[in-house]
């Protein structure tokens, strides 16, 4: 331990994540507030935020996207960038994740976050991404630290170490005694907290907890144990030394306490960050970048800003960045850098160049997107990350209300996804609807506000379509004839089909058995083509699926005959035959793979029955304590905001995925309900 592993370590890079509305953003401003990057900070409430700056953001008063804001502390460079809390808007924070040093988890003593929490610790330990603990709103707090800490502990893998603990005043909390420097502290509202003398119940309290957090740190150091089992005080260098290198080997959580609304304890997290949290170089290390020539940055974010261009928030893991330099990326595309700007807030402040850990927002790099490497060398360099959005689980059928704003939706759509891949597009080929996909209701909304306000495009929306088909019980044998006659040559063709039902999801067939050239070869491709048409849209109004067509007869005109009388006649037979052949309702099964909390099992198996779902069984999640897996089958019209209830349900926890599985037929008073609403719509 002759390192001094609580040196500076150049420029750092630090996440703030964890549960919706645990504070994090109010944790940035107090600690912008502190540094004195901001005369004082502001508040969410009131709109006056470095973080939470968009219109969506302000109007929704939650954070939308990440933010990063850089400032400085005892001569060290600190960006923080402030993820959204809400599950929703979670890419943003997985895309940052892999360029951070560290990240500080705000959360609070309340059990109904901990399955949030504990997605987001899985999150940081799979990463290998060293974390603090910061239990915000202890000003709030109504149970013993010991208590909160047992509460919060099953979310972690690693023990959670608790690096202070709170000074009681009656019921409330007035300050705390720092367990690895040993001295307490009163805290002050917006101001630095002042030391205050250890003595009393509260040393009798610190020796206990300090025995408890040196024992857990001397799980992983023999030293340590053989000083505490001849009950020796080990140096406090060396406890701080542990304490480092524990975190950055993912072996411990410290946990520090605060305050973010009065500003208390953020001077200390601030020197835990500095003491403690790795730097660029063991960053780069961690996502295996090798001795490194050229600069090498990882772009965690894009932006299109209404006037200002596309800017990649990138982080500097290697070399120096100049502007103007050109760019090779792992996706195969380049650019020319258009202007380097530091970042507080959005951007901020132009620079010539950055430097290896330094964040900034990178111009007008068009062919860049979120997750890829970057480097000023002139060979491709290798993806550190792979950045892989959450499966989607709400769409929406959107057009513009305008339709010569058609284009400009298509574009403005792409940008969108540019900035945020986790929202996604296709095109429905049956309805030809844009039907946009996401991670949740408040998601699409916002959207959609995004879409109005920064590009100026009103659009309407609807649920999508669900893909109802059907198909047929009953074979028959169907003459179609299709005669013509106006002047000049006339139409003829006449065809005869055989008709019949296939097992189901076994598709659509199509043979000819014609003797003698009754229907000449170069027609029948026609006849197949009219066939196709006429099982675009059956008798119920659906695309007809599972049948056999045999064109086994008919006659021609040698002057009147052609591909479209053929194609005509072999429609009209087909549209002829379909309604005699017991037409039947086919809708589209989907299995559907639910992860919850256990607690929340009896509530997620009550909405699946409630929505026609067949529960095939469930297990516990596997690697997961506390959650269980709930399979079933459903239909795809009821799953449509399965996610709204299912998020309810959970605490905003809970998430599935789903896979069409087969279609079903649909009898009775649903298919006479589902066959008049599609023809009311039609």
């Amino acid at each position: 331990m002759g390192q001094d592993v609580r040196s500076p370590r150049g420029p750092r890079c630090i996440a703030l994540v964890g549960p919706f509305q645990s504070g994090k953003t109010t944790l940035l401003e107090a600690i912008l507030a502190r540094t004195g990057a901001i005369k004082t900070a502001g508040s969410v409430d009131a709109g006056t935020s470095v973080g939470d700056a968009s219109p969506e953001a302000r109007h929704h008063k939650m954070s939308v996207g990440l933010t990063a804001a850089t400032t400085s502390f005892m001569g060290d460079s600190y960006t923080f960038i402030d993820c959204p809390g809400s599950v929703e808007f979670a890419h943003d924070m997985r895309a940052a994740l892999p360029a951070v040093d560290a990240a500080v988890v705000v959360c609070e003593a309340d059990e109904k976050k901990l399955p949030q929490l504990q997605i987001i610790l899985r999150e940081l330990e799979e990463l290998g991404i060293p974390r603090f603990l910061f239990l915000n709103k202890i000003d709030r707090a109504s149970k013993r630290i010991r208590e909160t800490l047992a509460t919060l502990q099953p979310a972690s893998r690693v023990p959670l170490v608790l690096r202070q603990i709170p000074i009681w005043n009656g019921d409330l909390i007035e300050g705390f005694v720092d367990l690895a420097l040993e001295r307490a502290f009163v805290y002050r509202e917006h101001k630095p907290s002042e030391v205050m003398a250890l003595e009393g119940g509260n040393l009798d309290r610190e020796k206990e907890a300090r025995f408890s957090m040196l024992e857990k740190l001397a799980d992983h150091d023999d030293a340590l144990m053989e000083q505490l089992l001849e009950d020796i005080q080990p140096p406090r260098d060396a406890v701080f030394d542990d304490l480092a290198r524990e975190l950055r080997e993912g072996l411990i959580c410290p946990v520090l306490l605060g305050a973010a609304i009065r500003e208390n304890g953020v001077l200390r997290l601030m020197k835990a960050l500095r003491h403690e949290a790795p730097g660029v170089a063991e960053t780069a290390q961690r996502l295996g970048v090798k001795d490194q020539k050229d600069a090498l940055a990882y772009v965690f974010k894009t932006l299109h800003l209404q006037h200002g261009g596309k800017l990649s928030l990138a982080r500097v893991l290697a070399g120096r960045l100049d502007d103007g330099a050109t760019l090779q990326s792992s996706s195969g595309e380049s650019g020319r850098i258009s202007g380097i700007l530091g970042v507080s807030g959005a951007h901020d402040g132009k620079r010539p160049s950055a430097e290896a850990g330094d964040a900034v927002a990178l111009g007008k790099l068009d062919a860049i997107k979120t997750g890829d490497t970057v480097s000023s060398g002139k060979s491709t360099p290798a993806s550190l990350v792979a950045v892989v959005p959450a499966p989607p689980v709400l769409s929406i059928s959107i057009a513009a209300t305008d339709r010569k704003d058609d284009v400009k939706l298509g574009q403005a759509l792409l940008r969108l996804n540019e900035e945020d891949p986790s929202l996604t597009m296709i095109q429905n080929p049956r309805t030809h609807d844009t039907v946009l996909w996401g991670q949740g209701e408040m998601h699409l909304r916002v959207a959609q506000e995004r879409l109005k306000d920064r590009y100026g495009v009103n659009v309407k929306a609807h649920p999508p379509a669900i893909g109802y088909q059907e198909t047929i019980r009953k074979p028959i044998t169907q003459r179609g004839r299709h005669k013509k006659q106006s002047g000049g040559h006339g139409q003829f063709g006449d065809v005869v089909l055989d008709i019949k039902p296939k097992p189901r999801g076994s598709g659509f067939e199509f043979h000819e058995k014609v003797v003698g050239g009754a229907v000449p070869r170069n027609y029948i491709p026609a006849v197949e083509e009219g066939v196709v048409d006429a099982l675009a849209r059956g008798p119920l109004g659906f695309p007809v699926i599972d049948v056999d067509v045999t064109l086994t007869d008919g006659s021609y005109h040698s002057v009147d005959s052609s591909d479209l009388a053929f194609r005509t006649a072999a429609r009209i037979g087909i549209s002829e035959a379909l309604p005699q052949c017991q037409p039947v309702l086919l809708e589209p099964i989907h299995l559907v793979e639910i992860v919850c909390p256990t607690d929340a099992t009896a509530k997620i198996n009550a909405i699946l029955s409630a929505r026609r779902g067949q529960i095939l069984g469930f297990d516990t999640r596997e690697g997961w304590s506390g959650w269980d897996c709930v399979r079933a089958t459903m239909p795809e019209a009821e799953i449509g905001d399965l996610i709204v209830e299912l998020r309810s349900a959970t605490a905003g926890a809970g998430t599935f995925t789903r896979q069409f599985d087969r279609m079903a037929e649909v009898t009775g008073r649903a298919a006479d309900q589902i066959i008049a609403a599609h023809r009311d719509a039609a």
